[in-house]
């Protein structure tokens, strides 16, 4: 699978933040799979015309949260997926998410059923029952 990125140089959020997000949605829906491999920091780097040094970040930052590990002489690869945060800081995180959306939200005055059905619309694509490994087509 070729991984299709959308880089905006323009944008206030910085170009290492923009992959390291995308690889974690594609992760996260199934896009990216448990053990797949992804391309090296040099190719990336070519593919989106950035400084492999950008790339390298994403990938750090990736590694360290777990989602993906290193695996030196071979590439980096999709971890397994594993909660490595405790249900105290993964309830911080959510409240600290949720505290961000709602002052946005409320700034530009969105009901609450517009904004139930984006929230509803965007994580349809976060399914639980998604499998990490692929399924095999008959």
């Amino acid at each position: 699978m070729a991984l299709q990125f959308e880089i905006y140089s323009g944008s206030g959020e910085a170009i290492y933040t923009q992959i390291e997000n995308q690889l974690r949605r594609a992760i996260a829906t199934g896009k990216l799979l448990e053990g797949q491999q992804l391309p090296s920091v040099r190719s990336l780097a070519e593919q989106l015309t950035v400084n492999p040094n950008t790339v390298s970040r994403a990938y750090a930052e990736l590694v360290t949260a777990g989602l993906l590990e290193a695996q030196p002489g071979r590439g980096v690869f999709v971890a397994p997926r594993r909660q490595i945060y405790s249900l105290e800081e993964r309830q911080r995180r959510l409240n600290e998410a949720i505290e961000q959306f709602a002052n946005t939200a409320a700034f530009l005055d969105f009901t609450l059923p517009q904004l139930l059905k984006q929230i509803e619309s965007r994580l349809s694509d976060y399914s639980p029952t998604k499998t990490s490994k692929p399924s095999k087509k008959t």
